[in-house]
């Protein structure tokens, strides 16, 4: 992997803060016109294993409390295991409507990484095995390839069990 050179694409703020913490990163981008921007989509438009693919999850326990979940791409997110991780008796998916203003990101290009505040964030324990993973760059069409390590640090991400087992 190679820091960024100024021949990249418009900066989002998640490259911004990559770029600060001289954290080493490569972008992805492809092509969206087709509309398959799901996640299973993206792997393959970006030639990755989806197990290295995540999606950036936002859920929330009630006004003021909402937290960050990165599951990967093709599992689904289990909200018992979310709330528990969260702390939180109940947690729901923050609604499309709510996610703009509340992260600065649109659904399909939201990343963990730059949000406007720093919300509490939990990574699905499997990204521990990875060398590499991917998460949105925070624009639709373009995905961050980082060390799972250095995903953490940024976020202050606590990796746990998120997902629906079998």
């Amino acid at each position: 992997m190679s820091m960024a050179k100024s021949a990249k694409p418009a900066k989002t703020n998640a490259v911004r803060l990559l770029d600060q913490q001289k954290i080493v990163y490569d972008l992805f981008e492809y092509e969206v016109s087709d509309g398959q921007v799901d996640g299973v989509s993206v792997a393959k438009k970006i030639q990755q294993p989806v197990e290295k693919v995540f999606k950036t999850l936002v859920a929330t326990a009630g006004p003021g409390k909402v937290f960050v979940f990165l599951v990967p791409v093709a599992q689904e997110l289990n909200l018992k295991s979310a709330a528990k991780a969260a702390g939180e008796k109940k947690i729901e998916m923050l609604a499309v409507k709510d996610l703009l203003g509340l992260t600065g990101y649109i659904r399909g290009g939201c990343s963990p990484l730059g949000m406007k505040k720093l919300f509490p964030t939990f990574i699905d324990e499997s990204a521990k095995e990875l060398d590499t993973m991917i998460v949105s760059a925070g624009k639709i069409g373009m995905q961050i390839h980082l060390k799972p390590s250095d995903l953490t640090s940024c976020t202050q991400g606590v990796f746990v069990s998120l997902t629906k087992k079998g």
